[in-house]
């Protein structure tokens, strides 16, 4: 578990919640079992279709999507919120800013 830990990068740690997999969202993405890029990808799609301000989660098991969804909000000036893993899930909420 500890090894693990040390995977997340500081950006989710500061996020870092469990009510992130409870919160009410707008909508809520569900790319588990989906191979890098996919998981970002499905996550750009969900983004296009909400209006700035509304929520979304965002549920992937792939390793690489850790990174990934620090870059993508660093890049995009989205607003990743929150962070909470368990049981190899990753959930993401990302607040979208334009």
């Amino acid at each position: 578990m500890k090894d693990q830990q040390s995977n997340i990068p500081e950006a989710l740690k500061v996020v870092e919640s469990a009510s992130a997999r409870d919160c009410e969202v707008s909508l809520e993405v569900d790319a588990r079992h989906l191979a890098c890029p996919l998981p970002l990808l499905k996550a750009k799609q969900g983004l296009r279709n909400l209006a700035v301000g509304d929520l979304l989660r965002v549920l992937a098991t792939d390793a690489g999507a850790l990174k990934d969804f620090v870059s993508f909000a660093h890049l995009t000036g989205q607003l990743l919120e929150g962070f909470f893993q368990q049981d190899g899930c990753y959930c993401f909420l990302i607040r979208k800013q334009s």
